[in-house]
């Protein structure tokens, strides 16, 4: 049955259009949407289960990597499995509840990455500019507890969200050009007015992105400021080291996020489908690499990592 004929049947049931203008290349599409995720599934799973395995690994450092690591594949898997349902079999179709669902979870675990991101760098601000309390202050149940916190904080914000959508009239024309359901890409969608959508969009982004990259960018401020007053060479460099996988999570987190939210909001003139493939590789680039970039950057982990995989 035609796309049309079904919009017009039934009044729940959207449709994601995937990547539009590059309908014709979705099967090619699709192959790096599959690699990735296998990548994201099998990189962060190892993360998870290196750092049960091993005791030496249940630091505050640890636990935080593995919140991470279980937003990613929560991401990833809110995303990715119907994208491909879209490319291969075209199934297009999702209900208004489902929409609302797998928005509220989605936008709800990018929150709290953002609060995992900004707890990895008040864990190496206390690492390095309180070495010796570190132990004392960042205990397993404060970081258990800053979790809790950063969850609830991301309910209680994006509750609202699909609460406003789902009591918007919606035209006749229901189709999602998008591999997801993006909040504004919905709103759009609808005959009413969508200016309290707009500013709660902005509201969110001001309490999230900004507060915490304001958190992020002061912490490593005081690493740096702390690190440049030690005098010996080789304790500068073994304190940057310790930083520099978080710091290359965090640029991997933020770039694509802040370069995707200004060509949504200032690049009128970009295709839609450049759009629409930046906002799969904020959401899905960092959680792919970010299992790389600490087994590579982390001697701890990689160590634990080689060893394992040798005595396998």
């Amino acid at each position: 049955m035609d796309i049309v004929n079904l919009t017009h049947s039934d009044p729940s049931i959207f449709f994601l259009t995937g990547i539009p203008g590059l309908e014709h290349f979705h099967n090619w599409i699709s192959i790096p949407f599959a690699m990735g995720y296998i990548v994201i599934l099998l990189g962060n799973f190892m993360v998870l289960f290196i750092v049960k395995q091993e005791q030496t690994l249940h630091t505050p450092m640890y636990l935080v990597l593995c919140v991470l690591a279980i937003t990613d594949i929560i991401t990833s898997t809110l995303v990715v499995p119907k994208a491909l349902c879209i490319f291969w079999f075209k199934l297009k179709a999702i209900t208004l509840p489902g929409c609302l669902t797998q928005m509220f979870f989605l936008y709800t675990t990018l929150i709290m990455q953002s609060a995992v991101l900004v707890i990895m760098a008040f864990d190496r601000y206390v690492a390095i500019c309180n070495p010796l309390r570190y132990t004392t202050i960042l205990t397993k149940s404060r970081i258990a507890k800053l979790g809790l916190v950063g969850l609830t904080r991301a309910v209680v914000l994006i509750l609202p969200m699909p609460l406003i959508l789902s009591r918007l009239p919606f035209c006749d024309n229901r189709t999602i050009p998008q591999t997801f359901c993006e909040s504004i890409a919905v709103a759009r969608l609808s005959c009413g007015d969508i200016t309290i959508n707009r500013v709660y969009g902005m509201v969110l982004m001001v309490l999230t992105m900004g507060l915490d990259q304001s958190l992020i960018a002061l912490s490593y401020g005081l690493i740096i400021r702390a690190v440049f007053r030690i005098s010996s060479r080789k304790t500068h460099q073994n304190a940057l080291s310790t930083c520099t996988a978080h710091f290359c999570v965090l640029l991997l987190y933020c770039a694509p996020s802040l370069f995707s939210h200004m060509v949504h909001q200032y690049g009128k003139n970009i295709a839609p489908h450049v759009h629409i493939l930046l906002a799969n590789v904020y959401l899905l680039v960092p959680s792919m690499l970010n299992p790389i970039i600490y087994g590579v950057k982390t001697k701890e982990l990689r160590d634990k990592v080689l060893q394992y995989l040798c005595t396998k």
